[in-house]
């Protein structure tokens, strides 16, 4: 997710193993299952306008599990966790994992604990199911200092602890600053995968934002092994507008070669939930890519 996607949000608030056993699903299926789903972010004027009427459509096009992007006053797109559960429940539909910002506000450093409005975000999340509980943001004065910085590692691994209670996984989204930011002469990215407890926290690594920060996703794979369950597939194309280079487009048309990104992530990352996202569309509807970018992750096996 890119900048605009930041203020939405904001706004709405193992090293390889080999063979050895990957994380099963939280909805009882057969172990390393992959869990295909979609970011809500893609169609995001759709799930405001309609929300019952666009995840019905996407219902229909065969998608299982998706991604919230939406969360305001203990709301999904309008709906009470217990309605919007209900919503999903009747559409066949699995709230794999949701993206609602943590920010400095959620955490109370003079009584060492959480705020009780994110105590209730992860309670809710916990009544949708969710396996995953993600932050998309991170807000530019939490990471002034690399001291700063590492104290708010520390209070994502106390959050992976809050997300356990609740059979849940706190996770970090990556955008592109992360890779061309440094502390102490170290990429954010580096200090924030060796600050982590992997146990309770994950990167869902977005493996077409990081373009932007001059990464390239295989090369951050290979780096990190079995560090990435969760991801988000994405592909992108230079941009001839804005103030960002690459944007997003149908999988498979852009510079990301997500196919062996995917795989790579499939066979060494660790990766068995895979959410596709799209933010910019080259004059097709979103409705059109995304459906479009279900059938070529279909056709690549997922």
């Amino acid at each position: 997710m890119k900048t605009s996607r930041r203020t939405f949000v904001k706004a709405g608030t193992l090293a390889a193993l080999g063979t050895a056993i990957l994380p099963g699903s939280v909805f009882g299926c057969k172990r390393a299952e992959k869990m295909v789903g979609l970011q809500l972010y893609s169609v995001r004027a759709e799930m405001l306008k309609d929300p019952l009427g666009s995840l019905t459509e996407l219902a229909k096009m065969g998608y299982v599990f998706v991604e919230h992007a939406n969360y305001i006053d203990r709301k999904f797109y309008g709906y009470s966790a217990s309605e919007f559960k209900k919503v999903l429940d009747d559409l066949g539909l699995k709230m794999v994992s949701g993206h609602t910002v943590m920010g400095k506000n959620h955490w109370d450093e003079s009584k060492k604990d959480f705020s009780d409005s994110w105590k209730q975000t992860v309670e809710d999340a916990a009544l949708l199911q969710q396996k995953y509980v993600i932050s998309p943001s991170m807000d530019a004065s939490m990471r002034n200092t690399y001291d700063d910085f590492l104290r708010y590692m520390d209070i994502f691994n106390k959050c992976g602890e809050l997300c356990k209670k609740g059979g849940m996984k706190f996770g970090y989204h990556n955008h592109d600053f992360e890779f061309s930011e440094k502390l102490n002469n170290e990429k954010l990215f580096d200090i924030i995968m060796r600050s982590i407890d992997p146990e309770l926290v994950v990167i869902q690594l977005d493996i077409g934002n990081l373009y932007n920060g001059g990464a390239v996703a295989m090369d951050v794979i290979n780096q990190y092994p079995g560090r990435f369950e969760n991801i988000h597939v994405k592909d992108e194309i230079i941009s001839s507008e804005g103030t960002e280079k690459y944007v997003s487009t149908i999988l498979g048309e852009g510079i990301v070669n997500a196919q062996k990104t995917v795989a790579l992530a499939t066979e060494i990352g660790g990766t068995t939930c895979y959410i596709i996202e799209q933010e910019a569309y080259q004059n097709k509807t979103p409705m059109e890519c995304v459906k479009a970018d279900l059938a070529i992750m279909k056709q690549w096996g997922y």
